[in-house]
């Protein structure tokens, strides 16, 4: 999986994000453990939490 960056993750509309996470979990969950690609996708997972943790609530 290719890195979301923060700066990336800032760009992106609150329902992008979510599909982004769902993406970079499956991600993690298929890759080799100590492989480039779960790094990636684990980094990637915590820009868009923390994104998403910045952004107010919707109701």
């Amino acid at each position: 999986m290719k890195l979301v960056s923060r700066f990336e993750a800032a760009s992106r509309s609150t329902a992008e994000l979510h599909g982004l996470l769902s993406e970079a979990f499956n991600a993690f969950a298929i890759a080799p453990r100590g492989s480039e690609e779960r790094r990636n996708a684990l980094q990637s997972m915590r820009n868009i939490e923390d994104e998403l943790a910045v952004r107010p609530p919707k109701l």
